[in-house]
């Protein structure tokens, strides 16, 4: 398994448990040695960006390298979770790459990600290994 500087975790949200279930064994799948977290909800994952709420005290759980954002959820979708992360101060988001990873076929939810700075790239549903490892490379060094 390689090991990248500045990415020990990742974080999944969306609401679909499956999809978070199989994103998660995709990712274990991947040449990358990375802990993950799935988190059903926008509010729950600012949380445990934020060291807060129910994330308080949970400071020994990596936090992510990558996030995989879904963008369709109930309450807040992931633009809201985009104006909300926006808003963090920058020590909570230091050496995160937040990936739009969607279903959706709308060219307009492509070029809105893309226009966001925060936003690194748009990928579609299903995540695959590789797609873990590509990224992996693209934004994080290898440690030897």
């Amino acid at each position: 398994m390689k090991k990248y500087k500045g990415f020990k975790g990742v974080l999944l949200i969306d609401d679909d448990a499956a999809t978070n279930f199989i994103h998660t064994k995709m990712i274990e799948r991947a040449d990358v040695d990375v802990q993950v977290t799935a988190i059903n909800n926008a509010v729950d994952a600012l949380d445990f960006l934020a060291y807060t709420g129910k994330y308080s005290g949970t400071e020994h759980i990596p936090r992510p390298g990558v996030i995989f954002l879904d963008i369709n959820m109930p309450g807040l979708s992931g633009w809201d979770f985009m104006d909300e992360y926006r808003k963090m101060d920058d020590s909570l988001k230091a050496r995160m790459v937040v990936i739009m990873l969607t279903t959706s076929i709308n060219p307009a939810d492509k070029e809105r990600a893309l226009k966001n700075s925060d936003i690194s790239t748009f990928l579609h549903k299903p995540l695959k290994p590789h797609m873990v490892e590509d990224l992996a490379m693209k934004y994080f060094e290898e440690e030897l």
